[in-house]
């Protein structure tokens, strides 16, 4: 279990920011773009460019997602911006589009200050390892191969030649998750690396988040809660779930060490996503989420605010009046409140402002955000 584990960890279960040796135009002083990988954590529209051209239609697509976007779903999966969002505005860079959209926009320009390849629903393991063990995807195949797979077909048209797409790649924050989440909705299994391949396109610093606290989210207490199960006494969330996301991210630090030692020129550092989120869950008065931190703010009837007979965006979905009180939005979700907090609490800092300045010293190092 534990070396599968490390293999998973350090080849899927990871968000990624990649930069080269330069200086770039903006404010931040390190990135002309973000390239985005992931599932619905990141995703700002390809999932619904990908229903569209089946004709399907999902909850998520209509309101109350994306209701802070002047009453538009954008595909986000909450009801206003994302983590990604977020990075993107406090980095100077407008919001990052999706890669599949209409393409008679001139996009590929546009493409050249961000482009993401997020798609909700999508695993880091391919179909090709999940069905022949009976486990079928029933949003997207997009996994994280296939999103790596359209990112380097669009290249050339970004970018044009090797050199000048080394160089973009080089000017770019490159974010690869987070993703795993929905792999954990299924069976652990071997997954496929992906690190070398960054690495070898010229990536310089690794930025690897470990997981959330599963066990708060409002659709696992709903589902996995019961009588038998323990309860943290100050969150109200599930111990067990929570104890199994810690162990996961132990194992993360464990083999991010041992990459550190494979390329000593490469900076990595660990972003702590279980804290950052966890802060929010012991104190949520202290960030002005009065409705509570476990009950989803869109959803339908029960404890948690969860039926799973009933999803948000559905008719007969009830919708809180003001989500910003709210963390959960949809039970899976977290409201755009609660993503701009913990972006806050993960990139407002010392170390994460620090990252620039470790890119001139020439040694690799491994640290933590």
């Amino acid at each position: 279990m534990a070396s599968s584990s490390i293999s998973i960890t350090s080849g899927v279960f990871l968000v990624i920011f990649v930069w080269l040796w330069s200086s770039c135009l903006y404010a931040n002083g390190c990135y002309t773009s973000i390239i985005s990988f992931g599932d619905s954590l990141a995703d700002t529209g390809n999932l619904k460019h990908l229903a569209s051209i089946s004709n399907r239609v999902l909850p998520l697509f209509l309101p109350p997602y994306g209701e802070n976007f002047l009453n538009q779903s954008t595909g986000r999966c909450s009801n206003g911006r994302l983590i990604i969002d977020f990075l993107a505005e406090r980095l100077g860079l407008p919001l990052v589009p999706p890669f599949l959209q209409d393409k008679g926009n001139n996009n590929m320009v546009t493409f050249k200050q961000g482009v993401n390849y997020a798609v909700a629903g999508a695993t880091a393991l391919d179909r090709s390892v999940l069905e022949p063990r009976g486990i079928v995807n029933p949003m997207t195949n997009a996994s994280l191969g296939v999103q790596l797979a359209w990112f380097k077909q669009s290249l050339p048209s970004i970018c044009g030649n090797e050199s000048n797409c080394r160089d973009f790649i080089g000017r770019s924050l490159i974010l690869v998750g987070e993703i795993g989440g929905n792999d954990y909705n299924y069976p652990i299994l071997w997954g496929k690396s992906v690190e070398e391949e960054l690495i070898e396109m010229g990536a310089k610093t690794l930025v690897v988040p470990g997981n959330f606290p599963v066990g708060c989210s409002a659709s696992y207490l709903t589902v996995c809660g019961s009588e038998k199960e323990e309860y943290d006494h100050v969150t109200g969330c599930l111990v067990r779930l929570n104890q199994f996301a810690e162990y996961h991210n132990k194992l993360l630090q464990t083999k991010l060490k041992q990459v550190q030692d494979l390329h000593s020129d490469v900076n990595i550092f660990y972003a702590d996503y279980y804290n950052a989120a966890m802060e929010i869950y012991l104190f949520p008065y202290k960030y002005g989420f009065t409705n509570g931190a476990l009950k989803a703010c869109c959803g339908g009837e029960g404890r948690y605010n969860v039926d799973p007979s009933v999803e948000c965006g559905d008719a007969s979905a009830t919708v809180c009046d003001e989500p910003d009180t709210y963390v959960s939005w949809d039970g899976i979700h977290l409201t755009e409140a609660a993503y701009k907090i913990i972006s806050k609490n993960l990139f407002s800092t010392p170390q994460f402002n620090s990252l620039c300045s470790t890119l001139t010293s020439g040694v690799g190092s491994l640290g933590s955000i």
